[in-house]
């Protein structure tokens, strides 16, 4: 019985999406073709040549020929580099003048129609600095350069676009699904009437029970100056009033947004890793999380273990040094972040064996309220290890 029960639940659990590259690879092997070439050797470099390649192909720039002589530089449906191949893609200048066996039509055919679309809501773009407005533009534009690492530009939608975002988008936005009216609007024409908005202000958790709606709402807002609280509610109030189901949800870590990147392109990130990748929120942050943020997060976490002593009369704080393996595992944290967050609260880091002999030699005693380990000697050598 227990056994079915999992296997239901399996059932029930959402299988990722599928990345542009797979969809592609799909339609390769039907074609009966396990390996594929280039025409030019100055193609760019990147990690997943095959999603590359599937772009291009995609956004009508080449076609995928057959050639009358096999190329020097192929790659599997992998993307490891392996040797000739009698297929290649051609950009669209060139391909004419050989066999074209899948065309920018035949890969378009082969997309899903449910995918979610990306929503950037600019809605509030008014109430940003010129600087703020500035960061909007610039992480939209990663923000479409981290979707096209994973499925395709047109899933990217920015909504109430105007002419001064036009000017300091440096992207093409004839790429991605650029709108100039309400989101409200935009969901309504592509049929959607639930969305999920990230809001670090919400009290609900994204789970993969919200991975079924056609719509994800990213962001819009960048705020450096702490007056924009409470503006991601308003954007989703806007679409409730207009007759549009919104699911407030947030990206957590371990039950805190502390620790959770909050650039909006760092956000598609996550939930890219989520969806796609099939990775828990956990490990889809830590994917993101720089040590800044994981710092935030140690400066939160370091004092649930401080330990007050009072030796010969002077003061410590002291943690134990092996909650820097503990906190690492989940933190993306270095040594000497772990040293620099101790000397920013002013603590002591001592090994769990040398804390052990203190507390046999230490009297408990209440001063102020407070719980302290008191040692009576002349002197006190600590081994400290961010001194």
């Amino acid at each position: 019985m227990r056994e079915n029960l999992k296997n239901s639940l399996t059932m029930l659990k959402p299988m990722p999406m599928k990345k542009l590259s797979e969809i592609f690879a799909e339609l390769l092997r039907e074609k009966g073709i396990n390996k594929i070439g280039m025409l030019s050797k100055r193609y760019r470099k990147s990690r997943n040549k095959l999603q590359d390649i599937a772009l291009d192909v995609l956004e009508g720039k080449g076609a995928i020929v057959e050639v009358d002589e096999p190329t020097a530089i192929a790659w599997d449906l992998s993307g490891r580099r392996t040797g000739e191949a009698k297929y290649a893609y051609a950009p669209s200048c060139i391909a004419k003048k050989f066999k074209v066996v899948i065309s920018p039509g035949d890969l378009r055919a082969r997309l899903p129609n449910d995918c979610p679309y990306f929503i950037i809501d600019l809605m509030h773009w008014e109430k940003h600095t010129e600087k703020e407005k500035n960061k909007v533009a610039l992480q939209a534009a990663q923000s479409y350069g981290v979707l096209r690492d994973y499925l395709w530009s047109e899933l990217l939608a920015l909504t109430w676009i105007n002419e001064e975002f036009k000017e300091k988008a440096h992207f093409p936005l004839d790429r991605v699904t650029a709108y100039e009216g309400p989101t409200a609007e935009f969901l309504k024409e592509k049929g959607i009437d639930e969305v999920v908005l990230l809001d670090p202000r919400a009290e609900e958790v994204l789970s993969e029970e919200d991975f079924s709606v056609g719509a994800f709402i990213i962001g819009g807002i960048v705020d450096t100056g702490g007056t924009k609280k409470g503006t991601t509610a308003k954007i989703g109030e806007a679409l409730e009033s207009e007759g549009i189901k919104v699911r407030r949800r947030k990206i957590v870590l371990r039950g805190d947004i502390i620790g959770v990147p909050d650039r909006i392109n760092h956000i598609l990130k996550i939930l890219l890793e989520m969806l796609v990748e099939g990775k828990s929120m956990e490990e889809a942050i830590l994917t993101v999380q720089s040590p800044l943020h994981a710092r935030w997060r140690l400066r939160k976490e370091l004092p649930k273990h401080k330990r007050r002593y009072l030796i010969d009369g002077r003061k410590y704080l002291v943690v134990e040094k092996e909650l820097f393996d503990e906190y690492s595992r989940w933190l993306n944290i270095r040594w000497e972040d772990f040293v620099q967050v101790l000397r920013e609260l002013n603590f002591v880091a001592l090994e769990r064996k040398r804390i052990h002999h203190l507390n046999k030699i230490a009297v408990a005693r209440i001063i102020n309220g407070k719980l302290y380990r008191v040692i009576l000697l002349k002197r006190a050598a600590l081994l400290c290890y961010n001194c």
